[in-house]
């Protein structure tokens, strides 16, 4: 049993569970030879077959591993690598900081039909690289799709059989027992559209309910409900349902934004800028005003009900105003004057009493000298 701080594959160590997909956990681990976080996750294979029928599973689960990894799209999750461990195989893909878009409707509510139409696009874009690769994902549905913090959109578990799909994402011909085909993944990606814009699956949990006509779809309607069809023969083509969700949102790309789902941080400013001292005051005459506090951005207006979110503002730098008042002229009072001019009096004194020592001395001097050459005379 795999825990934290396990060695898979000699090489990527194990450091949290950071989801739960179809197949099992998913964790955020670190490729000891790469230096590089990743998330990896084993491939279900089925218990209690015989020795045979479970190294035949393996050989399967670890060809699905690299056809996933022959896929190159902006919106596929990247597979790094698949690898034999034990009698477990685990794939090893891009980490990418993201929730599931079950989560997120669970919490946000239902898209508007442009942000739907929006989502769309890019797996549609994603579904149709994959099928031109000869690959059915088979299992599309809002718990294999992240919506990631950056604001894109990634798809995961591109053709891989281990789990069991949602029914209620299923196609009914793959219920009844065909094989998956890419007429299946356009209903499987219909029913993912419909439950964004309205809230609920179209035929219910199970898959077996009435279809419950869209209430919310707006525009969208007429494409999910082509996506639908029950005959696969009847369905678009997953380029023409492209083609047909890109007429949707012509002229809408604001309100088809949809936003990251990590919160905004707030910006500061790298250093804070000094009040500036007036030169020559005797006495500081300048009035700081109190300190403006930086405006928090904000927060990230996730997606309500039929709303449109918004971005959010930039944080405003802190700044340090200053009010400088005028100057008045400096006039020093009687006493001030008075007793600057005793001190100008002292000083004068002082250098007569010095000017009048120098000079004795040097009378002294010159009578001496002189006094000195009548006597040697």
């Amino acid at each position: 049993m795999s825990s934290e701080g396990s060695i898979v594959g000699e090489r990527y160590r194990l450091d949290q569970p950071i989801g739960r997909g179809r197949a099992g956990i998913v964790w955020l681990a670190f490729d000891t030879r790469l230096f590089r976080t990743v998330a990896v996750k084993r491939m279900y294979l089925p218990v209690g077959l015989p020795p045979d029928r479970a190294e035949q599973a393996r050989a399967m689960a670890m060809e699905e591993g690299k056809a996933a990894a022959r896929i190159d799209h902006p919106c596929a999750i990247t597979v790094y690598d698949v690898l034999p461990d034990g009698q477990d195989v685990w794939l090893v893909m891009e980490y990418i900081p993201s929730r599931g878009m079950s989560v997120f409707l669970a919490e946000h509510g239902r898209l508007t039909p442009e942000q739907a139409a929006f989502l769309g696009i890019q797996l549609g874009d994603a579904m149709a690289s994959i099928h031109s690769a000869g690959i059915v994902h088979r299992t599309l549905e809002p718990n294999t799709v992240l919506l990631a913090d950056d604001g894109s959109v990634k798809l995961t578990d591109i053709g891989i059989t281990g789990g069991s799909p949602h029914a209620a994402y299923r196609a009914p011909e793959v219920t009844r027992g065909a094989p998956p085909s890419a007429a299946a993944d356009v209903f499987s990606l219909g029913a993912t559209l419909y439950t964004a814009v309205e809230g609920v699956p179209p035929f219910g949990d199970d898959g077996q309910s009435p279809e419950r006509p869209p209430e919310n779809a707006g525009p969208l309607a007429g494409a999910l409900q082509k996506m639908l069809r029950a005959d696969p023969a009847a369905r678009p083509t997953m380029d023409d349902t492209v083609h047909a969700l890109k007429a949707i949102t012509v002229g809408r790309e604001q309100t088809a934004f949809i936003p990251p789902t990590a919160p905004a941080l707030p910006t500061l400013p790298a250093s804070r800028p000094l009040p500036v001292q007036p030169p020559n005051v005797p006495e500081p005459t300048q009035q700081i005003l109190p300190q403006q506090q930086p405006q928090q951005p904000a927060p990230l207006m996730q997606l309500p009900v039929q709303q449109v979110p918004q971005a959010p503002a930039p944080a405003q730098p802190m700044q340090q105003q200053t009010m400088q008042q005028p100057t008045a002229r400096y006039t020093p009072t009687p006493a001030q004057q008075a007793a600057s001019a005793q001190a100008v009096r002292e000083k004068a004194a002082a250098r007569r009493r010095i000017i009048l020592t120098v000079a004795a001395i040097l009378c002294a001097i010159l009578i001496g000298i002189g006094v000195s050459q009548l006597l040697f005379v």
